[in-house]
């Protein structure tokens, strides 16, 4: 299935869930509610939940069994979206095209709705309809969800980040930044994925890590690329924010063509790790469509 394709039909579904998560809400603060629907239906490229999908049903799994843990990562992502965006953080005012959360509402239902988006992932991945055969399997994405976006994932990679703003840090502790801040929470949704398809999962986890590891740090490449070469109007934030900020950045480390060689030299590990799995009889080419994405995008 070309990417374009299973992509709308993923995203659909995804916004779909979202929205019904969401509406199911009951009415006690409606102002919170708005800004957590604005943070979390605003856009996106939606790949953490295209990975808990395509890898799923590669193993096997129904959709709707994936629409739990692909919903649960989705609202961390974006959460992680709108904390980052505060002003004690990267202080954005543009979030795919629109204003920010912070600037659409005001900071302190910001603060609270990041709150809400993050408890309501744990909240969704909980109660989600699941086998009875899985359960010790939910408690395993529970426990890889919280891990990927807390201290030993996304939020001690921002904490890095932020430590290293103004000072130029070498390449291996940018890529140690970035593996916590970007990379965690895409391994986590390529797991979760996999957890859910039970022992078939758990056997092709090796292969998949190491997948979701070079596509993760893949992605943060482009993006520091893309805030070099790419523009505000299609970006939809703002061009060269990493550069006012004093962050350090692969273009800036490496120069830009070494920067977008480390970013294919990336997705061809990631295709290697493939070819294991395909070698099962798994058809890999969802996950070979994102990972060609991730190096081709402009935004």
């Amino acid at each position: 299935m070309a990417l374009d394709h299973f992509s709308r039909l993923h995203r659909q579904r995804i916004d779909d869930c979202l929205s019904a998560q969401l509406e199911s809400l009951p009415a006690m603060a409606p102002r919170l509610r708005d800004a957590m629907s604005y943070g979390l239906l605003l856009g996106g490229k939606r790949v953490r939940p295209f990975l808990v999908y395509a890898v799923g049903e590669m193993l096997g799994v129904k959709s709707e069994l994936l629409d739990g843990p692909a919903a649960a990562v989705e609202c961390l992502h974006a959460y992680s979206l709108l904390q980052q965006d505060m002003p004690a953080m990267d202080n954005d005012d543009l979030r795919r095209g629109q204003p920010t959360v912070h600037k659409a509402f005001d900071e302190g239902t910001a603060i609270l709705a990041g709150d809400a988006l993050q408890t309501l992932a744990f909240s969704i991945l909980a109660d989600h309809p699941m086998p009875d055969s899985l359960m010790a399997n939910r408690v395993r994405m529970l426990s890889t969800l919280a891990r990927a976006s807390g201290y030993l994932g996304m939020c001690g990679g921002q904490a890095l980040d932020l430590e290293a703003e103004g000072h130029q840090v070498d390449l291996p502790s940018l890529e140690r930044i970035h593996r916590h801040k970007t990379g965690a929470l895409i391994r986590a949704a390529v797991r979760m994925g996999a957890l859910s398809a039970g022992e078939a999962g758990r056997r092709a986890l090796p292969a998949l890590d190491r997948y979701a590891e070079n596509i993760g740090l893949a992605f943060q490449v482009q993006d520091d690329i893309l805030d070099v070469v790419g523009d505000t109007a299609t970006l939809g934030k703002r061009q060269g924010a990493d550069q006012q900020l004093g962050k350090s950045t692969y273009p800036a480390l490496l120069g830009l063509e070494q920067a977008r060689k480390k970013a294919h030299d990336l997705i061809t590990d990631a295709r290697r790790s493939l070819n294991e799995l395909a070698a099962q009889s798994l058809d890999t080419t969802a996950l070979e469509a994102l990972a060609n994405y991730i190096i081709q995008r402009d935004k």
